[in-house]
């Protein structure tokens, strides 16, 4: 009888969890800030408690319902004020500037000098000299702003205009078309069925996946059941 107890619990606190993530919003775990983190660990724990309780499971389930609607309610103040949004996030903090590295700060972010050069090292700066900026952001990432010197040649440094490119639309997935998709692209199913048909594909489900770009040329990759036997990284 415990064991199916647990069983019942187990789920309804996974059906909790789902709940309140959805309540509280999808993020990164890059984006986290430090009070995401701690709360979601948290109600990790309590909804672990909830799952294994064999009695009075309504109090786990009462304080992940407070952690997370908690959460949540930060999260929207944070949205609509800025104080707010600076008291729980925090602000970025300059760590490098113009060949001056900002010591104070550096103990403030709990951050010592070895563990900044191997950010650097790590970001593809090994000499800090071709640093104009490093910039620790609030969810813990540090930003690096190179001299112009240092940056990548791009084509506008060119006097270059080339075309913008536009994200592709997944118009087929695992042999199944994605209408609506499909309909975003200005394109119907006719047309797709000549499109495949002309490059070999006469059924859709012979499809792992088809893409559409904005000018309407297709990319088609094939179901391919045999398993890749050449291990290039052994």
């Amino acid at each position: 009888m415990d064991n199916l107890y647990v069983v019942y619990t187990s789920l309804g606190s996974i059906i909790v969890l789902f709940l309140l993530t959805k309540i509280m919003g999808n993020k990164q775990m890059s984006e986290l800030s430090m009070f995401d983190y701690i709360t979601g660990i948290t109600i990790g724990s309590i909804a672990a408690e909830m799952a294994t309780a064999l009695e009075k499971f309504e109090k786990p389930l009462i304080a992940m319902l407070i952690y997370g609607l908690a959460a949540a309610f930060i999260s929207i103040a944070s949205y609509k004020s800025i104080v707010i949004r600076r008291v729980v996030t925090g602000k970025p903090v300059v760590l490098y500037d113009n060949g001056k590295l900002y010591n104070k700060n550096l103990k403030k972010s709990k951050i010592d000098v070895n563990e900044f050069l191997a950010l650097c090292r790590s970001n593809g700066f090994f000499d800090l000299s071709n640093i104009e900026t490093a910039i620790l952001e609030t969810n813990g990432k540090i930003s690096f702003l190179p001299l112009s010197t240092q940056r990548p040649v791009n084509p506008g440094d060119l006097k270059l205009n080339p075309q913008q490119e536009k994200t592709v639309a997944n118009v087929v997935i695992d042999g199944k078309i994605m209408h609506t998709n499909l309909k975003n692209t200005g394109k119907d199913e006719n047309w797709l069925n000549i499109q495949m048909k002309s490059q070999g594909i006469s059924n859709v489900k012979d499809a792992f996946l088809v893409t559409c770009d904005s000018d309407h040329q297709i990319k088609i990759y094939s179901k391919i059941e045999t398993e890749y036997k050449r291990d290039i990284f052994e």
